[in-house]
């Protein structure tokens, strides 16, 4: 009887996964990845003191005593950061990072110099620009995943303040290599809030009305362009400049043509920032897209498909006051050994792949 039971069981078994075995498997899409980041550097200087512009702290005798040690501690802490940056959804790393607060090329190359990369070879977009205290925007690129068409930089100018001084806007154009797609990255930082918000807003307004003028160059040229802005916009994404100047919207759904879509704007919804100040939060390093980015099919073209704060808890105070906070380089003049007042922002890019 036993016998009997054992077999009709194993005939039902048999008979299970052969009806299983007839079922057509449903292939899994396979998608490529591209990480697409930004990170503001904190002061990322050398210690030479530049006559023409005011470096003055970040020199040996200055109020940071930036010292050689300090420098090369600065420099290994942002080479290891900015390595790490896209690995969670691509374990090459960011293909394309932007850049501010950096000195000069010299500074970036020191970076980009360090063994943190492993075999990865970053390339440098960068010019300096007339702001007074030195610092610039740039591009670092992964040549075996971008390779550059062309660049430009254009000056911020306010006729009403003709000696008003800061960064210029970087414009680089070029193709995602294994995507087979062309990408614009326009990198900015806005001017700051010095004098306060409402006082110092018309100037970050001229600073969106310039990346937006930009933009629609672009567009113009391109009616499909995909264009990614990114920066330390020194505003919110809901702050006027932001959102209605440059017209960068929260919602997919009220992106219009040629219009923009905010990355990170539900981030900062949630409670989330990239920089602290006074117990709240700031997200003012934004990353923002063009609606043609926003809204491709993933199947036939390159296309958003989210983005990221990167506050590890290697970039974060992890205990007292400031806890929670991006580990700076220094504060009040005290050497910190951190990394920068700045969290770095991402967005993944993606593709089916062919």
């Amino acid at each position: 009887m036993k016998k009997h039971l054992f077999l009709a069981l194993s005939f039902l078994i048999l008979c299970a996964f052969s009806a299983n075995a007839k079922k057509p498997v449903k292939e899994k899409a396979s998608y490529q990845v591209c990480a697409i980041a930004f990170y503001n550097q904190e002061n990322l200087f050398d210690t030479i003191d530049d006559p023409n512009t005011r470096d003055e702290e970040y020199t040996p005798n200055g109020g940071n005593h930036w010292t050689g040690l300090k420098y090369r501690h600065k420099v290994h802490n942002m080479a290891y950061a900015l390595s790490k940056l896209g690995f969670d959804e691509d374990p090459r790393g960011a293909a394309v990072i932007g850049v501010c607060e950096v000195e000069n090329r010299e500074v970036l190359e020191d970076v980009c110099a360090q063994p943190e990369w492993g075999n990865r070879k970053m390339e440098i977009v960068h010019q300096n620009s007339p702001d007074r205290r030195g610092i610039d925007v740039a591009l670092l690129y992964d040549p075996s995943r971008f390779m550059v068409v062309n660049y430009a930089y254009h000056p911020f100018v306010m006729p009403s303040q003709p000696d008003f001084k800061t960064r210029d806007q970087l414009v680089v154009s070029g193709y995602l290599k294994e995507m087979g797609e062309k990408i614009h990255v326009i990198v900015g930082h806005w001017p700051s809030r010095y004098g306060g918000e409402v006082r110092s807003r018309p100037n970050r307004a001229a600073a969106a009305e310039l990346s937006k003028h930009i933009a629609d160059s672009i567009y113009q040229r391109e009616p499909n362009a995909k264009i990614i802005i990114m920066g330390d916009l020194n505003d919110d994404p809901f702050n006027i400049p932001c959102a209605e100047v440059l017209g960068a919207k929260k919602d997919r759904k009220d992106v219009v043509a040629k219009g923009f879509f905010n990355t990170m704007w539900q981030h900062l919804e949630n409670g989330n920032g990239t920089l602290a100040y006074n117990g709240s939060w700031n997200l003012f390093d934004q990353i923002i897209i063009s609606e043609p980015l926003l809204n491709a099919d993933k199947n036939t073209s390159v296309a958003y498909w989210k983005s990221e704060i990167f506050n590890k808890d290697f970039l974060t105070v992890q205990d007292g006051k400031d806890k929670g906070t991006p580990k700076r380089t220094t504060k009040g003049g005290v050497w910190q050994d951190g990394f920068s007042d700045h969290y770095p922002t991402l967005i993944y890019l993606i593709k089916k792949k062919q």
